[in-house]
């Protein structure tokens, strides 16, 4: 069974999931560090979680900037993501809910 996913990817598949699809992009709306977000979206990609695919040279070399890879997320991620913020929303309630028993 995959080790559940961190807050972290949850961060990143949500921002994928939002629209924001190359990883500078994602890097600015999660406000993480590149250190932490390309090696997350390295993970994210081996367990099958998004897929991605690198925009052609020729539009990049049009808006004189490097190429962008584009991430986006893939059926297995979109169940994960869901899964992750289900767990999340547990754990939130859990802790913010007293104890009832006497």
């Amino acid at each position: 069974m995959p080790r559940p996913l961190g807050v972290t990817s949850l961060r990143i598949l949500g921002a994928i999931r939002d629209g924001v699809s190359y990883g500078l992009d994602i890097v600015a709306r999660t406000d993480m560090p590149s250190g932490t977000v390309y090696p997350t979206l390295g993970r994210l990609k081996k367990r099958g979680l998004v897929r991605s695919s690198w925009e052609d040279q020729r539009v990049a070399e049009r808006e004189g900037r490097p190429r962008r890879r584009y991430y986006e997320l893939t059926a297995e991620g979109a169940v994960a993501l869901a899964e992750g913020v289900a767990r999340l929303r547990s754990v939130t309630l859990d802790l913010t809910t007293p104890d009832r028993a006497p």
